[in-house]
């Protein structure tokens, strides 16, 4: 199976910074897409970032300009480093992965996910 586990998240003032990071473990044979995704209480979960395994990178609108998201291959890893944070931004912020593993000789493809970061940004 595939882990994915969260650091980073907190409690920061408007206009601060902060860096999430999601490491992915287990029997990968590769991971394709990778993301952040986050849930405010109330409302659906959204797409925040996304990277592909070439590095092309997709934005939700009200983050371009204030989040970049990256990711390390050989470690297995995707960070979001999120500047200029506004009370809006408060939710709980999620790791996405979609892996290729294998079965014995079969390659199954799966999304994973991590157990979510509770990012509070105050006023």
């Amino acid at each position: 199976q595939v882990q994915l586990v969260e650091s980073g998240g907190g409690l920061v003032q408007a206009g601060g910074s902060l860096r999430l990071s999601c490491a992915a473990s287990g029997s990968i044979s590769s991971i394709n897409n990778m993301g952040w995704y986050r849930q405010a209480p109330g409302k659906q979960r959204e797409l925040v970032a996304a990277i592909t395994s070439g590095d092309s990178t997709n934005y939700a609108d009200s983050v371009k300009g204030r989040f970049t998201i990256s990711r390390d291959n050989a470690k297995n890893t995707v960070s979001l480093q999120m500047n200029s944070l506004k009370p809006e931004d408060t939710a709980v912020y999620y790791c996405h992965a979609d892996v290729t593993i294998v079965v014995v000789t079969t390659r199954i493809r799966a999304d994973y996910w991590g157990q979510g970061t509770q990012v509070t940004v105050s006023s």
